[in-house]
């Protein structure tokens, strides 16, 4: 009775780890869709989509900062159009930045913004993508406090915040730091 009582409290105290683990420090995710192409291989089939590891205790400590791709949880504007399950983007807009849209390039504070570390050389970024109604960037805007503007790699295959806005510091889940799967693209996610 005592050897069972011994694993069932060495089990348990396993779960609560793992429990613990998952909550605030790293979570696994597979990527659903592909809006962060070619950085990221998602697609709704979780058996060929890319698997990553999720940071969820650096921002406790660090501000998000630019190029950071982040997993988060619906935006109000996103839940009002019931989407329920997490997205991932990239960070391109801070708190307090002047954020447009000119000429296909995203500019920050009247300079553009050079993203040919993870864009392709003939990428645009077009408000086109967006769904009809008033797009988020259809005019310049000035990022506000604790929010972040997010957009995808695929620029021309991402629903993201040119559409429906910012993202709240309180609904970002962590950064997306690692792919583990598939075997031959393991590695930093950059």
């Amino acid at each position: 009775m005592a050897l069972i009582l011994a694993i069932f409290i060495a089990i348990s105290g396993l779960l609560n780890i793992g429990w613990i683990i998952r909550t605030y420090g790293v979570e696994a995710r597979w990527i659903p869709s592909g809006a962060m192409e070619p950085t990221l291989h998602g697609t709704p089939n979780q058996w060929e989509a890319d698997k990553i590891l999720v940071d969820k205790f650096s921002y406790r400590f660090q501000t998000p900062q630019r190029g950071d791709i982040i997993v988060f949880w619906p935006t109000d504007e996103l839940l009002k159009e019931q989407y329920q399950d997490a997205f991932i983007k990239r960070i391109v807009g801070l708190p307090g930045e002047k954020v447009e849209l000119k000429n296909g390039q995203v500019y920050i504070n009247n300079q553009v913004l050079v993203e040919d570390r993870y864009l392709p050389a003939n990428q645009r970024t077009l408000i086109d993508v967006c769904t009809p109604g008033t797009p988020y960037l259809v005019k310049p805007v000035t990022i506000p406090s604790e929010s972040y503007l997010v957009l995808g790699d695929n620029r021309n295959s991402s629903y993201d915040s040119r559409c429906w806005g910012v993202v709240s510091r309180n609904l970002i889940i962590g950064k997306a730091y690692k792919r583990f799967y598939p075997l031959n693209r393991v590695g930093a996610i950059k």
